[in-house]
């Protein structure tokens, strides 16, 4: 099924793009939500202004959130953990977590869905992307240590980005 995006959706694509999807996923999830509409001759007419209408208002969501990323650039959280003698932890840290830290430490309001990563079950540093907007994706870093321990900071073991 092609169909016409009116809204940006997170990896499929951008307001105005034409995409093929599985027919579930576009008559079950695109479409109700109003994110999509079917691409037919009429529809496609629309494509352009829906694109310049979605640029002039990814331009000034991106100029509002650019004070927010700039707040969360570089923020470094320390999480404390249970953990076995190789360095796995007893339970894990959680995309939840991280929003709730980044709030007590910053003050900015970020909800779990916004921090891309899997749950933390290493001891390590960790670089995790926190998705803003389409284009704004500021990185933080997550140090998880032992408890009863200090937290060494070292150079990120691997990314927890899920793309």
């Amino acid at each position: 099924m092609k169909v016409l995006l009116l809204k940006d959706v997170y990896k499929l694509g951008r307001a105005g793009d034409v995409k093929r999807v599985a027919d579930g996923y576009g008559r079950n999830f695109l479409i109700p939500h109003g994110m999509a509409v079917l691409a037919t001759a009429g529809a496609l007419k629309q494509a352009e202004h829906i694109r310049l209408r979605a640029n002039e208002q990814r331009a000034i969501l991106n100029k509002e959130m650019d004070a927010i990323a700039k707040k969360l650039e570089g923020v470094v959280l320390t999480f404390a953990a249970k953990a076995s003698e190789t360095g796995k932890l007893y339970g894990s840290v959680t995309s939840q977590m991280i929003a709730e830290a980044l709030q007590k430490k910053t003050e900015v309001e970020v909800q779990r869905r916004q921090v891309d990563m899997q749950p933390l079950r290493n001891l390590g540093t960790y670089k995790i992307s926190i998705r803003l907007t389409v284009d704004l994706i500021p990185h933080i870093s997550v140090i998880v240590h032992r408890e009863g321990e200090t937290p060494v900071a070292e150079e990120p073991e691997a990314p927890a980005v899920v793309e």
